[in-house]
């Protein structure tokens, strides 16, 4: 097999052995082209060079992608010996602008080149011993021992993608010509782009686990969705036709950019693509490893931010409502155009693969139907911000691959590069980033009418939030069932014989006792203080689901889904509605109720005499207030004067339900004994709340 046009393992077919030989020969080429790419660099000061001031100088990525087996199969539990601790801690972490990422470069000091590499051929003896002596079963599923060295391997040819863009923006003398990474030999004018139909349909996103190829966890559940009629460019945006937006001006025109976009624009104080350069009056291009006269017919290479304002200028000049493709228009215009599944090829269908050139090439070169580059070439960028799928599951051994990214700031880009190999070249792949960062990516645009749908796929991490999610919606400890589904139950046993018009939630937290309560209710509203709060419970009624991390351990979290109708509450949710609201300063239209439930709510109100004196204006006659609380009084809620029990009164012990009976029964009649319900609140992975809430029922007299 060629060092280039290498293609990622089939999972499903072939024998033990021929599987076992496969991977250590893809393993190898992966390595080999990889440490290949560094070759380009002139000296070894180039490896400790700042190529991109958000990012590490190269020679962390020269470590990281070994570190990077080392540590994943130190995690999957495959081996237990390090080889450098010191190196797999210094190389680990630091490839986007997370909160946990280091970029200080005070805090480094960076190793020689000579020893990166000679870790690195410790690295590969034992990936090699290990692909040569580990049990092998086929089909490879993402649980499997294997699964852990094809990670490695994708995660090497990401970076051979990723470490190519760095490189191409250090200073020219820091690199050198290669013959093993000759770019495309011409170039020309393009034609006029144009706007093409493209017929709508049904698209589904996503992929199942037992998919033919390697995935990231993002590629894994499914999304049905419905593309409309739009149009579509014929070609890529060259750089001829970008350079119209640049000599109009455009990147001193604030009202084409975004405000993030200008702000990024103003920062780098950018006045055309970062791989043009200006040459007296004329422009030249960057390649990886050369500058050339400008191509172009070669497509623009810019991040989203840039590609988005260009498309914005475009939609004033054509009256057109032009923008960048959704990830589901992308896909549609794949099928429209015929492009083919993903490898193995005989050859790659378009510049993508390293199949051709070592850079980009003219974009009327490789046609798919009617388009052209709709797979390779450039990635392009798309209006998408990447999340999961519905049933998307976070991978044990890379839990912080995707959904650090499912922020609502990483965007697609679809359809690969030149440099695109393994995963990143097949059809499902799934990658995002910043929208300011820089790949090998341009974009076409569309016209289209169709609104952007931008689903909420990021993980809540307010903790708080977090907890309740977990205490709403996680599984029961101790033999303790869930106290939301319990209370609710409660509330609906007690209305037996009285109806089931209308009920009120109030301090409903993320919303499961306000969908029970939809089992029996006609309509059920859920209020609570907190935005937060509500905010989740909306997304959960809107969606069906929610995510959110969970601290688990220090800084060990893990990543959770929830879905309404894992809990058989999907069909209720119409029935619902969520606000904001203060439970001791109700709206006026919070009347006419047949039962309030206010479930761990006294003890956290500002005023509990005022809630309990106000509420029986909101219940219909005989109508029903389910109050339950552990009595859990604190001045960090409720000052010490708004207590209404839990002291000394008279010089005798007055507790809470002392208070809420004197309060309360001017207009309420007490049902029955107060009663506990018990409830567990989990903080952590071994740090729970066991209570016991106290439960009343009161009847509105008249």
């Amino acid at each position: 097999m060629e060092l280039f046009k290498t293609h990622p393992t089939l999972l499903n077919e072939g024998t033990e052995n021929q599987k076992r030989s496969e991977i250590l020969e893809y393993f190898q080429l992966t390595y080999d082209v990889y440490e290949k790419l560094f070759d380009v660099l002139a000296h070894d000061e180039a490896f400790t060079l700042r190529a991109d001031p958000l990012r590490h100088p190269l020679i962390f990525y020269y470590g990281h992608t070994a570190t990077f087996f080392i540590n994943k199969l130190i995690l999957a539990k495959i081996i237990d010996q390090r080889i450098d601790p010191e190196f797999e801690s210094i190389f680990a972490v630091g490839v986007d602008e997370m909160s946990w990422d280091d970029l200080d470069e005070r805090h480094y000091h960076w190793p020689a080149v000579a020893e990166v590499k000679a870790y690195r051929d410790q690295v590969r003896e034992r990936v090699e011993t290990l692909i040569e002596t580990m049990p092998l079963t086929v089909p490879i599923r993402w649980n499997d021992p294997f699964w852990a060295i094809l990670m490695g391997i994708e995660h090497e040819r990401i970076h051979l993608e990723t470490s190519s863009v760095l490189i191409r923006q250090l200073p020219i003398e820091q690199v050198r010509k290669d013959k093993l990474w000759s770019i495309c030999p011409w170039s020309g004018l393009p034609p006029k782009n144009e706007l093409l139909d493209v017929a709508g349909g049904d698209i589904v996103l996503g992929k199942d686990r037992e998919h033919r190829f390697y995935g990231w966890d993002n590629e894994y559940g499914r999304q049905e969705s419905h593309v409309g009629d739009f149009k579509a460019s014929k070609y890529l945006v060259s750089n001829e036709e970008y350079l119209e937006f640049v000599t109009a001006g455009g990147y001193h025109l604030k009202e084409y950019w975004t405000e993030e976009g200008w702000a990024w624009k103003t920062y780098r104080q950018v006045t055309c693509p970062i791989f043009w350069i200006p040459d007296d009056g004329q422009w030249r291009f960057r390649t990886m490893v050369e500058e050339i006269d400008m191509p172009w017919d070669w497509p623009v290479e810019v991040n989203y931010l840039e590609s988005k304002a260009f498309c914005n200028w475009k939609a004033e000049q054509t009256g057109q409502p032009i923008r960048l493709p959704t990830e589901a228009q992308w896909y549609r215009l794949g099928e429209v155009a015929g492009v083919p599944d993903s490898p193995p090829w005989e050859k790659g269908p378009g510049n993508i693969n390293l199949a051709h050139y070592a850079s980009s090439c003219p974009i009327t070169e490789f046609s798919f139907g009617d388009f052209y580059d709709v797979l390779g070439n450039v990635w392009q960028w798309t209006e998408t911000p990447i999340n999961g799928f519905p049933g998307f599951e976070v991978h044990p051994w890379y839990d912080d691959f995707s959904t650090p990214t499912f922020d609502g700031k990483h965007n697609l880009i679809k359809g690969g590069s030149w440099i695109s190999t393994g995963n990143e070249a097949t059809r499902e792949s799934r990658y995002a980033f910043r929208r300011h960062f820089f790949q090998h990516a341009g974009f076409r645009y569309v016209a289209s009418d169709e609104p952007i749908v931008i689903e909420s796929g990021h993980y809540e991490v307010d903790s708080l939030v977090s907890q309740y999610c977990e205490f709403h919606y996680g599984p029961e400890y101790f033999d303790v069932a869930n106290f939301q589904k319990i209370i609710a139950r409660t509330c609906v046993d007690f209305m037996a014989g009285r109806g089931s018009g209308r009920a009120m939630d109030l301090g409903c937290g993320v919303g499961r006792s306000t969908l029970e309560l939809a089992r029996h209710f006609d309509h059920v509203t859920g209020l609570d203080v907190s935005a937060r709060f509500i905010k989740i419970a909306v997304a959960l009624q809107e969606q069906g689901y929610t995510r959110y991390q969970f601290p688990e351990e220090g800084e060990l979290v893990s990543y959770h889904e929830k879905h309404l109708k894992d809990f058989g509450l999907e069909a209720f949710s119409s029935k619902v509605a969520f606000f904001q609201s203060d439970a001791c300063n109700l709206k006026a239209i919070y009347t006419g109720y047949d039962l309030i439930l206010a479930a761990n709510l006294i003890d956290r109100v500002y005023s509990p005499r005022k809630f309990l004196s106000t509420i029986h204006a909101r219940l219909n006659p005989q109508g029903l207030l389910v109050l339950a609380s552990p009595y859990t009084l604190s001045t960090e809620y409720i000052e010490r004067d708004q207590w209404i029990g839990g002291y000394r009164k008279d010089g005798e012990p007055y507790t809470v339900l002392e208070g809420i009976t004197d309060i309360l029964s001017e207009h309420f009649n007490l049902l029955c004994k107060p009663f506990d319900i018990p409830f567990v609140i989990r903080e952590s992975r071994r740090k729970y709340q066991h209570n016991l809430s106290q439960v009343t029922v009161w009847e509105k007299k008249g």
